[in-house]
């Protein structure tokens, strides 16, 4: 799939999040602890369907951040570094929280607030 026959302008070039380089002009410095997890979430997922021209669900989705989340968890904890890895992901959670709507902040808070996570 071309990001050219999509008519997607992506403001970098992906390969930067794997590579590791960030331009310092902008806030994607602050961010990059998030996004390459995500950047590399939805390659596996595009790498996965490469021949299916669909969307992954929400589900797809939620698996795989799930997966990544359960991997720097471990991680984090063989490291002993967990204040990183909460920062990161609390991080996340507001990104994710800011892109939806009110009444899914509501439902998305009771579940937090029922199953304590």
């Amino acid at each position: 799939i071309s990001f050219k026959k999509l008519k997607i302008e992506l403001p970098y070039d992906p390969a930067i999040a794997l590579l590791g380089i960030y331009p310092k002009d902008t806030d994607v410095v602050k961010r990059r602890a998030i996004c390459t997890p995500m950047f590399i979430a939805a390659l596996s997922t595009i790498a996965k369907s490469w021949k299916e021209p669909r969307c992954p669900s929400t589900g797809d989705w939620i698996k795989k951040m799930w997966s990544i989340y359960t991997m720097e968890y471990y991680s984090a904890i063989k490291k002993n570094d967990f204040t990183t890895f909460a920062a990161t992901w609390t991080a996340l959670e507001e990104i994710m929280l800011s892109e939806i709507s009110e009444a899914e902040k509501d439902n998305y808070r009771m579940v937090s607030l029922i199953y304590g996570t």
